[in-house]
């Protein structure tokens, strides 16, 4: 393994991703025989925030970083270097953090740099050079779910079926959430469903397109489930401005002749995932029923820009209900 190493998170990296990612970069350094007591830890700043130290160029809390990559350890072992954030390095900080790492030892030291943003253009070309990239891709349900299975198995935890299927339904794709859940459970008797719902009341922060999956598929209770479930993170506004988007998809997929043409309406490439969705979906509902959803969409969206918050979630539940209806009633009609 080579001496520098950049760990690349997704941009909308979530606690599961951010737990992989110094999980990887700590397996790392231990592989690379560097004692955790040996680890300088550097936390890069926002771009905007802190000014340059006396040197005019480091910001103070990146200066640990120079003595690090020239000495090493002060005691002849290998030095570890964690460099967390390190797409908020500014340009100038890039640069002399680049002419470091083609001087440094390779023997004596081993940088690992974590990024879910885009570093300096001069300090990823150097990288990718002098090290190599290790990618975490953005983690989901059934991601999770696979990894629960394994955990489960190696803690020798006895949990239902429908148990570990409530853990996901509590913690979602959150891998580091679920960990410390399962550290909760007593390995000596079966957890069910209900055990599990009474313990944990949190609810994942997860992405739209599950409740916008759950609608499209005419499932009720799912997409009331992800609905309330995105509310205690998220704003209606929020879910309004995707579910308007996803229509408005819908209704160029029904009126596009083919593929090239409904791309070349909603500017974008046809091997784009959002295109082939709406290509695939384009005859799951009728032009009346899209008709319906837009009338309900503009109602519901003046009532939450008018009424009382007191009834913003009832009107997402009315609204989720009859978009169910509308978008999965051929699905259900033709099973």
């Amino acid at each position: 393994m080579k001496s520098i190493i950049h760990v690349k998170g997704p941009s909308d990296a979530g606690p599961g991703e951010r737990q992989e990612m110094l999980d990887i970069c700590r397996r790392v350094l231990a592989q690379s025989g560097v004692e955790r007591s040996g680890v300088v830890r550097i936390d890069v700043p926002s771009r905007g925030a802190e000014e340059p130290g006396e040197g005019g160029v480091l910001r103070p809390a990146v200066e640990p970083i120079v003595p690090a990559l020239q000495s090493g350890s002060l005691f002849g072992d290998r030095q570890g270097i964690e460099v967390l954030d390190a797409h908020s390095f500014q340009a100038a900080e890039a640069d002399v953090i680049v002419e470091l790492l083609e001087a440094a030892d390779p023997a004596a030291v081993t940088v690992v740099f974590l990024t879910t943003g885009t570093m300096p253009v001069r300090l990823a070309k150097a990288v990718r050079s002098l090290g190599e990239v290790i990618e975490v891709k953005k983690l989901r349900e059934r991601d999770a779910a696979e990894w629960l299975t394994a955990e489960i198995r190696d803690r020798k935890l006895k949990l239902t079926s429908d148990a570990a299927a409530a853990m996901l339904q509590r913690f979602g794709s959150d891998v580091a959430g679920l960990s410390q859940a399962l550290d909760q459970l007593s390995s000596g008797q079966e957890i069910s469903r209900d055990d599990v719902l009474a313990r944990f009341r949190n609810r994942p922060d997860e992405p739209m397109w599950h409740y916008a999956d759950a609608v499209a598929d005419g499932n009720v209770g799912e997409a009331l489930r992800r609905l309330a479930d995105f509310l205690v993170h998220g704003h209606p506004l929020q879910l309004m401005g995707f579910l308007e988007s996803d229509l408005r998809r819908r209704a160029l997929a029904a009126a596009a002749p083919n593929l090239e043409t409904l791309a070349e309406w909603l500017g974008a490439q046809s091997i784009s995932f959002p295109v082939q969705k709406a290509w695939r979906r384009r005859g799951s509902t009728s032009d009346s029923d899209l008709q319906k959803a837009l009338i309900a969409l503009s109602r519901a969206d003046q009532l939450l820009k008018t009424a009382p918050e007191d009834i913003h979630r009832v009107t997402m539940e009315r609204l989720t209900v009859a978009l169910c209806l509308w978008y999965g009633g051929k699905a259900r009609r033709a099973s």
